[in-house]
């Protein structure tokens, strides 16, 4: 099989080619959904002679009304299943002058493809889509059944994506099932992610007195205030300093992050700071217990300076329990990437966040596994032709026993 899954190459650069053209951005980045992309693989699941089902989540800020989340199914001997789930969406394509080109448009140089999205996620919808496509090709009916699903909002909390799925159509997921995220892993293909920290996205809103820059004392500086706040809170891993080597880093991470603009002009205080904190905390911590010591500096930033301080949170995920080493699905993908990288490998935890969580929480032992260069969500995105390959050997391997 690795001689016809290799035949593949030129499969891998026309579906990345159709897929970088058609973007798709969440309504929170200024687009309009994932529905151009989903139509395109539905079409192209279709021509493999399948018949793919949307499950489609209202959403009333993009013009058509709701989000894609596309899902086929291949019958194997059995009806246990490996689900492999991958996600539509992408994150905007940031800074254009440090892209060295478009990044809509495919650009191919030898193994590299570049373009934003080439490996988060479509690396894995494409990976997916070449197992699939052999079993086809060759008449193959695989011991397990093949499901793959393409869902909306990964990148922007699964509202309308994965949670949409899991909490309205659950019929579609049995505990018996595999569960495959192909959305974290190094370029050698030999990490298995069975566990994620916890994630909390807040909006601090400072509020003090703005006043002309020549009388200070009329006012209360807002940047001032939030600029010490920033600095104590960049020390809160002093406190909540447990380590846990299954991640890397190994410990908790609070990093203050986007800053909005206050005043325009040079000459006058602040009256109001905005900014944003980004924690990855490992799971023996309560987010709760971090948030209520967040606030508890936030009473002394407030006592000293005079200002007001508001908080909104933009997300909070607790940990979901990781996936046991001895799961049916981390053995498997074992033994398959040994058979087809010869390669072992080992199993880890991530500081980012998957959709993998969201099936854990539901009692769903899911592994994150794929073979990525690491440039996700960043200029000249690429991905590797060859590694897109080999994932889907690996794939392939996983619906035998």
């Amino acid at each position: 099989m690795d001689k016809i899954i290799n035949s593949y190459r030129k499969e891998v650069i026309f579906l990345q080619k159709e897929l970088v053209k058609r973007v798709a951005l969440g309504p929170e980045n200024g687009g309009q959904g994932e529905y151009e992309k989903a139509n395109f693989l539905a079409d192209y699941l279709k021509k493999l002679g399948l018949e793919p089902t949307f499950y489609n989540a209202p959403d009333n800020r993009v013009e058509i009304g709701s989000r894609p989340n596309l899902v086929v199914r291949y019958k194997g001997k059995k009806t246990t299943t490996l689900w492999i789930i991958s996600h539509l969406d992408v994150v905007p394509e940031g800074d254009l002058a440090l892209w060295k080109s478009n990044p809509y448009k495919l650009k191919v140089e030898d193994d590299l493809i570049y373009g934003r999205g080439v490996e988060d996620n479509q690396q894995a919808i494409v990976s997916s889509l070449l197992s699939l496509k052999a079993l086809i090709d060759q008449k193959i009916v695989p011991d397990l059944s093949l499901g793959l699903i393409f869902v909306s909002d990964e990148e922007t909390g699964s509202n309308y994506g994965l949670k949409f799925l899991v909490d309205n159509h659950s019929h579609l997921f049995a505990k018996d099932d595999l569960y495959l995220v192909p959305d974290h892993g190094s370029p050698q293909g030999v990490e298995i992610e069975i566990s994620e920290k916890s994630m909390f996205w807040l909006k601090i809103e400072v509020l003090g007195k703005q006043c002309h820059a020549s009388m200070p004392q009329l006012g209360i500086n807002s940047l001032i205030a939030a600029s010490e706040f920033i600095i104590e809170l960049s020390n809160l891993g002093d406190i909540f300093n447990l380590k846990d080597t299954l991640f890397s880093p190994p410990v908790s991470t609070f990093n203050p992050t986007k800053k909005e603009a206050n005043v325009e002009n040079i000459n006058t205080i602040p009256g109001r700071d905005v900014f944003y904190l980004d924690a990855r905390v490992l799971p023996q911590y309560d987010l709760e217990d971090i948030f209520e010591h967040i606030k508890s500096i936030g009473l002394k930033i407030e006592k000293k300076y005079g200002v007001t301080i508001k908080y909104k949170v933009v997300m909070k995920e607790q940990a979901a329990p990781p996936t046991s080493e001895d799961s049916q699905i981390v053995t498997k993908l074992k033994h398959a990437i040994k058979a087809v990288l010869k390669k072992e490998a080992e199993v880890m935890g991530i500081g980012g966040g998957t959709v993998a969580a969201i099936l854990r929480r539901k009692g769903y032992p899911t592994a994150v596994w794929s073979s990525l260069m690491g440039f996700a969500h960043q200029p000249n995105e690429c991905s590797s032709i060859n590694n897109t390959l080999n994932d889907a050997k690996v794939m392939f391997n996983l619906l035998f026993d």
